[in-house]
């Protein structure tokens, strides 16, 4: 399982699937769960990064120091 997973929820298929598209463009990421309505509470959909955060052992570093 990923570390991060995004979640959008909306009253319609069309609303959640335009803010599922709207989050993946603002934060670099991908589509893992597209609007269902199969969990009983509204539209759902789901999104990972496509790149995993950098971490302070990471060469990409957190601008920390070491």
């Amino acid at each position: 399982m990923d570390d991060v997973v995004y979640m959008v929820r909306g009253g319609t298929r069309e609303t959640c699937q335009r803010e599922l598209d709207r989050l993946c463009a603002a934060l670099d990421a991908r589509p893992t769960m597209r609007p269902s309505d199969s969990t009983g509470r509204g539209w759902v959909a789901r999104a990972v990064p496509t790149q995993k955060a950098p971490t302070v052992d990471d060469d990409r570093g957190l601008g920390v120091a070491g």
